[in-house]
């Protein structure tokens, strides 16, 4: 079982990544009697969900550690019909000095970027050539980013395609229809092959979990995107009318750790699409260390999908150093 013991990060130690090497989940043969199997209460969830806030208070240099770990998780993006290459330089140049200087000198941090940069096939060359040697990898959402529903083998393309432009990390799409039906050898062998595509780079799984109709069918899809080999588990594109929500969080974390208990791997996990507030990544980070461990709080097994949410943790550290809110304006995201 994960450790789940009650310490709390310091700033000095919120982006250094722990001294051990995760093996990447290889996946599994497809357990149908363990999917089957798999129920939730939802009733429960929503009971537990609903008292987190309220039950979890992190307050002055403990709440600095926190945000700033939670910096360490963002995946940075820009995912707009009318992105340019100059719009992805600039998203890039914040992933690699996300908070002011200023701020981090009086913190005493240093070293600190965004896990990643996350954009369209299109923008992914300009992304990799702006963030060269800074060690922060790029993202890019393929497979027919956000429905999924172009031809597969236009799919599959794309991932290679995007992994020979240097995308490291590749967050596909699955098709919603086979969870809606019940077919889990479909999307199974589904995301098989997508994880296959993308060789070396490692795989999110995006459920778009709003659109899948219950929380049992977001704790099966789960649990088979990992029987497949998914590195991450993902909520959400962004782009759907429900995006992250703590009861879908909730569910997705527990299938990943009876998955660990089950095979002994760490699958990660990534909330995306309406996380925009400090205290909303607050209470995420506590959810997932109350239910996985410590071990998940950090950048290879967990991350913020956002953009805004950099700008009100930038905005909350100032008021943590001075007493006093800044405008908006004078935390820019690029």
């Amino acid at each position: 079982m994960p450790s789940r013991t009650t310490t709390e990060p310091t700033a000095q130690s919120t982006h250094q990544l722990p001294q051990v090497t995760e093996p990447r989940n290889p996946g599994m043969s497809l357990d149908m009697n363990w999917v089957r199997s798999v129920q939730v209460n939802t009733s429960a969830i929503e009971r537990r969900c609903a008292t987190l806030p309220g039950r979890r208070s992190i307050k002055k240099d403990h709440q600095a550690a926190w945000l700033l770990r939670a910096v360490s998780c963002i995946d940075l993006t820009t995912l707009s019909g009318d992105d340019t290459i100059r719009r992805v330089q600039r998203i890039c140049a914040k992933a690699r000095q996300p908070v002011r200087a200023d701020l981090l000198t009086q913190l005493g941090m240093t070293g600190l970027t965004t896990a990643a940069v996350c954009v369209y096939h299109e923008m992914v060359p300009a992304a990799v050539s702006a963030l060269e040697g800074s060690g922060v990898p790029v993202a890019a959402v393929s497979t027919g980013f956000p429905a999924g529903l172009s031809p597969f083998h236009l799919r599959i393309q794309e991932i290679h395609e995007s992994v020979a432009a240097g995308a490291e990390e590749i967050d596909i799409v699955i098709s919603r229809r086979h969870v809606l039906e019940g077919n889990w050898q479909a999307l199974y062998d589904e995301m098989v092959e997508m994880r296959d595509a993308c060789g070396e780079a490692h795989v999110k799984a995006i459920l778009a979990t709003g659109e899948l109709g219950s929380l049992r069918n977001v704790a099966r899809a789960s649990l088979v995107c990992m029987m497949a080999g998914a590195d991450f588990i993902k909520t959400s594109t962004g782009k759907e009318s429900v995006n992250a929500t703590l009861p879908v969080t909730l569910v997705m974390i527990r299938a990943i750790r009876d998955y660990y208990d089950s095979t002994g791997f760490r699958v990660g996990y990534k909330p995306a699409g309406g996380i925009s507030k400090a205290k909303d990544a607050l209470v995420y980070l506590a959810l997932i260390k109350e239910e996985l461990g410590d071990r998940w709080l950090h950048p290879d097994l967990f991350r913020f999908g956002a953009s805004s949410l950099l700008g009100d943790i930038e905005r909350q550290l100032e008021h943590h150093l001075t007493g006093a809110y800044s405008a908006g304006y004078r935390h820019p995201i690029g």
